[in-house]
């Protein structure tokens, strides 16, 4: 089967499935699990981003229905020089609607429809584990490196284990993300506990939550700074 029909039908069923209150920022271990992905995003940019994001080029590979892309807004960074691009022509249509002035684009991320060099940032938050062909992945990854400003860089999110529940995804670990991206550099972070083990523990004790996060060892995802070398 093509990869990108894959892709589709998985996210079909997993839309079948409604679990919308999963992700719902209304459950307390979806709001935790946000809450320190954008703290650990803006540590990165304080890090290794412009000091003022006003003026920077923003592209989301993978962008959904533009949820990052408004978080960004929220950090300073202005419409006009955000873009998105998504293989799900629904959530294009969804980003559109609630996210007026932006370049939102329906397309194959594979071959990204952008100049070199065009962007400071590029971000891909769970997207390269919904990718289970090598092949596709090192495309993805080397037109992400290919639009990137020299001074630029990516902002990876994604899990770094399997999900034993769900075939349709399989984590993405250091070494693979090093391989994906010769001839740059990669700082990554391990945050978020296990969602599951989130689920059962948020609603009694957010305490608890940050506790598990910092001994790092049931911490099942990447937050990383990718850059080319120079």
């Amino acid at each position: 089967m093509d990869e990108t029909v894959r892709i589709k039908e998985a996210y079909a069923r997993r839309d079948g499935l409604d679990k919308s209150r999963l992700y719902s920022y209304l459950d307390p271990s979806a709001l935790f699990i946000y809450q320190e992905r954008e703290r650990a995003v803006l540590a990165a940019l304080s890090a290794n981003g412009p000091d003022d994001l006003s003026g920077a080029r923003i592209l989301d590979v993978g962008c959904g229905n533009g949820a990052v892309l408004r978080d960004f807004v929220n950090y300073g960074a202005s419409p006009e020089n955000m873009s998105g691009i998504d293989l799900l022509p629904d959530r294009i249509e969804r980003a559109r609607a609630l996210s007026p002035g932006m370049d939102l684009r329906y397309g194959n991320a594979e071959t990204l429809p952008y100049a070199d060099a065009s962007f400071d940032i590029v971000l891909c938050f769970m997207v390269f584990t919904s990718v289970l062909d090598r092949g596709m992945k090192r495309k993805i990854a080397g037109e992400m490196t290919r639009v990137l400003s020299g001074p630029g860089i990516i902002i990876w999110y994604d899990y770094h284990v399997n999900n034993p529940r769900n075939p349709d995804v399989r984590g993405v670990g250091k070494s693979e993300i090093t391989s994906l991206f010769p001839g740059c550099s990669v700082s990554l972070r391990r945050i978020v506990p296990a969602p599951p083990l989130l689920r059962i523990i948020a609603p009694h004790s957010i305490l608890l939550c940050h506790l598990l996060q910092g001994l790092r060892i049931l911490n099942t995802h990447y937050l990383g700074v990718i850059r080319k070398k120079v």
